[in-house]
């Protein structure tokens, strides 16, 4: 039986497509832009407390509403593409078995999620986005490989951070936020956060403006925070630090100088970095565990007033997340 709906759509131009996700046994249509997927509805109240909400809904009487096979067409207004991810999570169980997903389905879980409150699917997202945006410097520190940061549970690909962050956002998941901007500002350069990166599918991730304001505004600061003292770096910059039991001073303080340099010259942003002596002048034992300790109490520190950089609060306490 052909729907009213699909017949006025045809009409419009826009030719009515079935997607693969089409049961035979299905008692209800959903259709968003061009497309129709047929399901379950006991499927959907399953995960879903707005659509079993709607199930219950008396129908009303005075005009037939749209039916294709028997089954009520229920037409929504969000992408396809989003519904398909959505369904797919529903219908397939290893979906989320993956180590790693898509990005797109991830972001379709969250909005969708949130919109009909598919509670387990929403949960099962965002925990892939706060496990890659950690709340504690450990978590960060782990996620690191060489000091190179790749996505292990969203299937990476040029842009993916600037993604994430916008969702994060977007979606009221402000305990990730810190994590996220501090990684769109350490990963890319200056000319990225403006003019955004290829995807290399055609189109372009780029920052919305207010994330523009927040990295470029905190890049800076945090650049000049980095090396004074109680900070990262902030040990680099005494060229005759008074270090208990120092076995050569002057050999030390040289180390120290020259790491300095190095991070001025070549690394930008390391407002987090582990320090690591550089070249052939390292430290003796016993500066190396003095600036050790002191690298790690200013990491700490750099890392508990993060959220203020990012215009976020002064605490990780207070970021709270909004689902």
């Amino acid at each position: 039986m052909t729907s009213p709906l699909a017949e006025r759509q045809r009409l419009d131009g826009a030719p009515i497509m079935r997607s693969e996700i089409w049961h035979a046994d299905g008692s209800i249509v959903l259709q968003t832009e061009n497309t129709q997927f047929k399901v379950h509805w006991s499927i959907l109240a399953m995960h879903s407390s707005f659509f079993r909400d709607m199930q219950g809904l008396p129908q009303p009487s005075e005009r037939p509403e749209p039916t294709i096979d028997g089954c009520p067409v229920i037409e929504l207004q969000d992408a396809a593409i989003d519904v398909e991810h959505l369904l797919r999570a529903v219908y397939e169980p290893t979906f989320l078995a993956q180590d790693a997903i898509p990005f797109a389905a991830i972001a379709a879980l969250v909005r969708l999620g949130r919109k009909y409150d598919f509670r387990n699917l929403l949960d099962s997202a965002v925990s892939r986005l706060t496990f890659e945006n950690p709340t504690t410097l450990e978590g960060y520190d782990a996620r690191l490989h060489n000091d190179k940061y790749i996505p292990t549970r969203i299937v990476p690909y040029p842009g993916v951070l600037y993604d994430v962050l916008t969702l994060v956002r977007e979606n009221g998941i402000r305990s990730a936020l810190p994590c996220a901007y501090y990684r769109a500002i350490r990963f890319h350069s200056m000319k990225q956060l403006l003019d955004g990166i290829p995807r290399g599918d055609g189109s372009v991730a780029i920052l919305a403006p207010i994330d523009q304001r927040r990295c470029v505004l905190a890049r800076e600061n945090l650049i000049n925070v980095q090396i004074q003292m109680g900070y990262s770096l902030g040990i680099l910059r005494s060229r005759t630090p008074e270090l208990v039991n120092c076995s050569d001073s002057s050999k030390c303080s040289d180390s120290l100088h020259q790491r300095l340099g190095h991070y001025l010259d070549h690394g930008g942003l390391r407002a987090l970095a582990k320090y690591q002596p550089v070249g052939e002048t390292g430290l003796c034992a016993s500066c190396t565990r003095y600036t050790t300790n002191l690298n790690d109490a200013g990491r700490k520190r750099m890392w508990d007033e993060l959220p203020g950089y990012f215009e976020l609060g002064p605490s990780w306490s207070e970021l709270e997340d909004d689902l």
